[in-house]
């Protein structure tokens, strides 16, 4: 089992009841410590360790796979100006970008938000327990999981980027607000580190495009959320065909390559939703999605229309998906 090197030398930790499982193994059983220290695996040996706060849960192997992408992606993201060394910025997500450099982007971040708040989280929530265990995948710099800990939740914040400024390491600027900070995983959407059925919820959290399996990126949320919990992918993009979804990625492609000198393909990542890809992932995992549409403005209804009078291709929309576990 998952032992932390501090409970082998001193023999008591306060405990977070987070039931882990090793990465590489798979092997169960273990508490998640409240507090930083190391985790190993007592049948493979795979070390867990906890740097500057997160909990490095990616496996060395799939650290190279990811490589690229993840500088790829930290390049373009400093070059939007994302992140702060002010609390109040941070603090202010997502409802208001202080910076000012991404405001239209956080404007729709904060009206999903709002949406999964009000419409979706009170079928969920029930009176006998409303405080709920979250996990959040594609943290980010931890914004939601912060909204989450301030209505009472237990979220998890889980991403690949781990920096000070839009990674999970960021997420330390919440902490005066917080009696205790949330914990924070690196790792990977197809091998979280945690136990089976486990969550009462879990949130893509603008981050389920960035799958390369669908199937098998859903199916290990699904592993980790218990009986007659739910799913929600949040803020991927959706198209009403295959082929607009390709001339996204060509137009994306190019002007990546025009801005950056690289096209951003660092990942094979399927990067948008339709109604087909849907299908195949209700037939193949044997859930049912229920489809909520957000108002995003008249500015954003309009876009297909505008789309249709000038002759371009069909605009992204972003719809709210949640499926129930039935294991």
């Amino acid at each position: 089992m998952l032992l932390s090197q501090r409970e082998k030398r001193a023999g008591s930790e306060v405990k977070t009841g987070i039931q882990l499982r090793c990465p590489k193994c798979s092997r169960s059983i273990g508490d998640l410590p409240n507090g930083h220290t190391a985790l190993t695996c007592s049948r493979c040996n795979m070390n867990m360790p906890c740097r500057r706060g997160v909990w490095q849960a990616l496996l060395p192997e799939r650290e190279a796979h990811f490589a690229r992408f993840v500088e790829d992606y930290q390049r373009v993201r400093a070059s939007e100006g994302r992140g702060s060394t002010s609390d109040d910025y941070y603090l202010a997500l997502p409802y208001r970008d202080l910076s000012g450099r991404n405001s239209w982007q956080w404007a729709i971040r904060a009206r999903t938000f709002r949406y999964i708040e009000r419409k979706i989280l009170p079928g969920i929530i029930t009176l006998a327990r409303p405080s709920h265990r979250i996990l959040d995948l594609g943290a980010g710099n931890g914004w939601m999981s912060y909204r989450l800990a301030k209505q009472g939740h237990s979220p998890i914040a889980v991403d690949l980027m781990t920096n000070d400024q839009d990674g999970l390491e960021a997420a330390e600027h919440y902490k005066q607000s917080l009696p205790s900070l949330f914990p924070r995983f690196r790792a990977e959407l197809d091998n979280l580190p945690f136990a089976d059925g486990q969550f009462d919820l879990v949130i893509f959290n603008a981050s389920f495009h960035y799958s390369e399996n669908y199937e098998k990126t859903m199916s290990e949320a699904l592993r980790c959320t218990r009986r007659n919990g739910s799913v929600i992918i949040a803020d991927t993009p959706w198209y009403g065909n295959e082929q607009s979804g390709r001339r996204m990625l060509e137009e994306r492609r190019a002007s990546f390559v025009t801005r950056y000198g690289f096209p951003s393909d660092g990942l094979s990542s399927l990067e948008y939703l339709t109604d087909q890809r849907l299908a195949h992932m209700e037939s193949w995992l044997g859930v049912h999605w229920r489809v909520h549409e957000p108002y995003y403005g008249i500015r954003w209804q309009m876009r297909p229309w505008m789309a249709k009078l000038r002759r371009k291709r069909e605009p992204s929309r972003f719809r709210i998906y949640v499926a129930k576990a039935i294991q």
